[in-house]
Formats: C-alpha cells, sequence, structure tokens
C-alpha cells in the first residue's frame, strides 16, 4: 500500500549555512497517528513546513498521496490541513465566518453542513457566532483546528497542538484526534508532552540536528528500550552490596533501605535473571518487606536517544 506521505533525500539548508534538514527519509502510513518527536531546534517545524509547502526544500522529493509538493503543489497542498503553533485568527470575526473563509481559500464550494459537523465535532457549535477575541486559549485552539478541516483534507498536521492548554482540555484534544483518526484523516503532531506521544501515537519519529534517528512503533519502542527498575525493599538496612551479589549491578537506595535492580525490558536481554537474584538475595541473607517494578516512561527513553546521538 502506498504511503500518504513519502519523504526521500530531503535536505534544507538557508542562506545562513544552517543545514535545517539533512538527508530525511520518512514514510507516513494512510490513517495513522504519527508523533514527531525532537528537542528545540531539532527540525519538527522545518519539516512541516517543507511539507506543506511554505518552505521550498533544497534538494529531495516529498509526495503527499502521490502528488509531488513542487510539481503538483495544489494537488499536494490541498489535501493537507495545517495547525501550527501560533493563535493566528481574526479576533473581531465569528467563528462560522473564519472557518468558512478558510474553506473558501481552497477554491472549495460552500458547505454549510460540512462547517456545522466540523464545528460540532470540536464542541465549537455553541460558540460559532462568538467573535473569536472572546473566546478561551483552548477554544481558539480548536477553531485553529476547524480552519484546518474547512476543506476536507486528508492528512491533518498537528504543530504542539495543545501547547498553553490545561491539562483537562488537552486531554479533551486528544478525544479529538483520535476521533478524527477515526474518521480516516491521517494525523501528523509534534509535541514537547512525551505523554501526548505515549498516549495517542501509532508510530513515533525521534528527529535531532535535522537528522531522523529513528522510527518505531510505539509499543515497540518502549519494549526495545524501555528499562524496567526493580526496587527490593529489605526488612533491615544494610551498610553495601554483598561482594556475592556484585555481578547484578545492584545499586544501594534509601540510606540502604533498599537495592535497585534494573534490566532491559526485551526479554533476550541476558541481565533479567530474576529468579537468580532472588536465590542470591536468599543465600546472601538479606529478607525483603516488599518488591516493585516500574518500566521507563517514553520520556526517558527520549532523552536517553537524544543524548547518545549528542556524545
Amino acid at each position: 500500500m502506498q504511503p500518504i506521505i513519502s519523504i526521500r533525500a530531503l535536505n534544507k539548508r538557508y542562506d545562513s549555512g544552517l543545514h535545517a534538514l539533512k538527508n530525511v527519509d520518512l514514510e507516513i502510513a494512510d490513517g495513522e497517528i504519527f508523533a514527531l518527536l525532537g528537542p528545540n531546534g531539532a527540525g519538527k517545524t522545518t519539516l512541516i513546513s517543507v511539507i506543506c509547502g511554505i518552505a521550498n526544500p533544497t534538494d529531495g522529493e516529498v509526495r503527499v498521496d502521490g502528488h509531488d509538493i513542487i510539481a503538483d503543489y495544489r494537488g499536494a497542498r490541498s489535501l493537507i490541513g495545517l495547525v501550527p503553533q501560533e493563535l493566528t485568527t481574526d479576533a473581531f470575526e465569528t467563528v462560522w465566518n473564519t472557518v468558512s473563509f478558510s474553506r473558501g481559500l481552497f477554491g472549495k464550494p460552500k458547505n454549510a453542513a460540512h462547517i456545522e459537523k466540523v464545528l460540532k465535532d470540536l464542541s465549537l457549535w455553541d460558540k460559532r457566532n462568538s467573535m473569536l477575541m472572546t473566546l478561551s486559549g483552548g477554544m481558539k485552539r480548536r477553531v485553529m483546528i476547524a480552519k484546518a478541516l474547512s476543506h476536507e483534507p486528508k492528512i491533518l498536521f498537528l504543530d504542539e497542538p495543545t501547547a498553553g492548554v490545561d491539562v483537562e482540555l488537552r486531554r479533551s484534544m486528544w478525544a479529538v484526534v483520535r476521533t478524527l483518526r477515526e474518521h480516516g484523516v491521517t494525523i501528523i503532531l509534534t509535541t514537547h508532552y512525551l505523554e501526548e506521544a505515549e498516549q495517542m501515537a501509532d508510530r513515533i519519529g525521534v528527529i535531532n540536528a535535522g537528522e531522523i534517528i529513528l522510527v518505531e512503533n510505539k509499543n515497540e519502542l518502549m519494549q526495545k528500550l524501555g528499562e524496567k527498575r526493580l526496587t527490593i525493599e529489605l526488612q533491615d538496612r544494610i551498610a553495601a552490596v554483598p561482594e556475592a551479589l556484585a555481578m547484578h549491578e545492584l545499586e544501594l537506595k534509601d540510606d540502604g533501605a533498599a537495592l535497585l535492580y534494573t534490566y532491559n525490558a526485551n526479554a533476550n536481554d541476558k541481565r533479567t535473571g530474576i529468579n537468580t537474584l532472588f536465590r542470591d538475595l536468599d543465600a546472601a541473607g538479606l529478607r525483603l518487606r516488599d518488591v516493585d517494578t516500574k518500566q521507563s516512561s517514553l520520556e526517558e527513553i527520549f532523552v536517553d536517544l537524544i543524548q547518545g546521538t549528542s556524545d
């Protein structure tokens, strides 16, 4: 099946000498939620800008549902909705007029039924006659999504979609995005909220210094790279880890009241000898009070990846 977005050997260099994108190869499947992660200045917004036709590539190829973004700009751009980071709206215009005007910019005929559906899906229907200046930040963000969906795109780019939105509204926005995907819209989002990617994405791409350093199914990424931490609480404090336990690379915690055992979630990893660990603990005369296991979050994995490419 042909990917809905196909990127080959994409480069973007600026006159200042900045090489913002370096030989980027990426494919995004039709109907998926793809999260693009990276630190500030990594190239996330530049990549989106090139795909959406806002910035010109230096070289390379980008196709959107088979349309080349240079040779067939109109065909490619008509398939894309973009929600930028900045809230750029006409403060003195109504929600209905703003969204309707955006549809007209793409040469689409008037379709009140579609605008109504979009506003209802985004819980904006009751605000349709309100001026944008009267809306909260969260509502304005929803209006930006409504504008991006006004011309019925197949692909929606969300550049930091919940920036400046409180936790409750953020989770409400996640529900909106999932609903859009259920209706066949492919979602590509950039975010600084690792929880957002962990909750929503099917696949995750990590970009750093203009290079894609990893693209992986979210669950497989966490399984392959996520560490598990086994905290062993002891009945009696110890001053140091016994020599007999040195092979397990245990870390003494809580002033000698606990031991930390770290191992990879991958079952094939040789450090997952937990049964051996417990036998050795017993042989060393250590009595256990409790055991707790925790797996690395996506945030911890992300930080490790970025640090690894910076070394």
